[in-house]
C-alpha cells in the first residue's frame, strides 16, 4: 500500500519574515503540529505548497524525523515567495522543475502595467518514486490565488484592498487569466508525461488549485472529458483515457469533501488527478484536518502569520500498489 496526498501548509516561513510566525516558539509549534498530522496520515509521499523558505522546510523535515527527505522548488512567487515541495519516504530518483507558460497564451493581460506573462506564478515541480515495482510520477503545483491584491498608493507596496469598484473587477480578471494560463501549462507537462500512454503510466497532478471541482480552470487540467469518477461512462474505456486526468475528488466522503472553509463557506479547492492506469490502484480518498477543525478564513493574508495549523485540509489518496 501507498499513500499520496497534498497539503497547503499555510505560510510555512521562517520566524520574522512578513508573512512568518513573530518568533521561533510559535514557528516550532507550528513545525510540530504539521509533523504530527503528516505521521499520523501514515504518508508515503506528500505534495505540499506555501512554502516561504528552505530553512523552514528543513524544520518541517527534521521534525518528520529519520525516514524523511524532501525537494523543493526553486521558482517562487515574487511578491509573496511561497513556492511548491515534496515530502516523501520513498526515495526521489528524479526531479524536473516546470515554470513557462505557452507561447500562446504569453499575451494575456494579468496586471495594469501590460507586463506579459512567461512564467507560473509559484512553477510546477515534478518527482519521479518507485511504487510496486512500477515509476509513479507526482506533479505538485499551486495555481493562482481568487484572494486578490492590489497595487498599493505608495510606489512598490501592495494593498488587499481595491481604491474602487472598477479596480476589483479588473484585478479579479487578472487573476483568473493567470490561473488558467498557469492551468494550462500544467495540463501541458502533464501531457508530455503522459505521451499518450495513460492506460499503462502512473501519474499524479496534485496541489492547490484554487478552485472548486466544476471551475473552468480546475476542467483544464482534466484533458479529454469523459469516463468521470461517478458518471456512466466511469468503467467504458474510450480514446481519451490515453491522455485523460481523474480528479478524484468524488471519491472523498460527502461530509469531509471540502479543503477550506473561507468566510464560513467550506469548499474543495486542492485536488488529486490520476492517469486512467493509477486510478485502477485508487482505494480509498478523504481529507485529513488534524486535531482541530479548520479556521473560516478571511481576504486578509497576514491575518493568521501565528497561527500553528493550516488553514487547508490534507487530501489523501490510498493505493494498493
Amino acid at each position: 500500500m501507498t499513500t499520496i496526498g497534498t497539503w497547503n501548509l499555510e505560510n510555512l516561513f521562517s520566524p520574522g519574515s512578513p508573512f512568518g510566525p513573530t518568533d521561533a516558539t510559535t514557528f516550532a509549534r507550528k513545525a510540530s503540529l504539521l509533523a504530527s498530522t503528516i505521521t499520523t496520515a501514515d504518508l508515503d509521499v506528500l505534495a505540499v505548497e506555501e512554502v516561504g523558505d528552505p530553512a523552514a522546510f528543513d524544520a518541517l523535515i527534521d521534525a518528520l524525523g529519520a525516514g524523511w527527505t524532501g525537494v523543493l522548488s526553486t521558482h517562487f512567487d515574487v511578491d509573496h515567495a511561497i513556492r511548491v515541495g515534496f515530502l516523501s519516504r520513498l526515495p526521489i530518483e528524479e526531479t524536473t522543475e516546470h515554470t513557462a507558460i505557452p507561447v500562446a497564451l504569453q499575451s494575456t493581460p494579468t496586471s495594469d502595467d501590460g507586463t506579459p506573462l512567461s512564467t507560473m506564478g509559484r512553477g510546477a515541480l515534478r518527482i519521479r518514486v518507485t511504487v510496486g515495482g512500477h515509476p509513479l510520477d507526482l506533479v505538485v503545483g499551486h495555481l493562482k490565488s481568487k484572494l486578490l491584491s492590489f497595487p498599493g498608493r505608495v510606489p512598490g507596496t501592495t494593498s488587499f484592498s481595491p481604491r474602487n469598484e472598477a479596480q476589483r473587477a479588473r484585478f479579479a480578471a487578472y487573476a483568473l487569466n493567470r490561473r488558467a494560463a498557469e492551468a494550462v501549462a500544467m495540463r501541458g507537462v502533464a501531457d508530455d508525461l503522459l505521451d499518450g500512454e495513460g492506460v499503462t503510466r502512473l501519474l499524479a497532478v496534485l496541489g492547490d488549485f484554487n478552485d472548486e471541482v466544476r471551475a473552468a480552470t480546475t476542467q483544464i487540467l482534466q484533458g479529454p472529458p469523459g469516463s468521470e469518477i461517478g458518471t456512466r461512462g466511469e468503467k467504458s474505456p474510450d480514446k481519451g483515457d490515453a491522455w485523460r486526468l481523474l480528479n478524484l475528488a468524488p471519491l472523498i466522503p460527502e461530509e469531509r469533501r471540502f479543503s477550506r472553509v473561507f468566510e464560513g463557506r467550506a469548499e474543495l479547492i486542492d485536488h488529486i488527478f490520476v492517469s486512467t492506469a493509477l486510478r485502477a490502484h485508487v482505494t480509498t480518498v478523504d481529507t485529513v484536518t488534524g486535531a482541530t477543525a479548520l479556521p473560516s478564513i478571511t481576504p486578509d493574508a497576514t491575518a493568521r502569520k501565528d497561527s500553528p495549523v493550516s488553514d487547508h485540509a490534507m487530501v489523501v489518496a490510498t493505493l494498493d500498489v
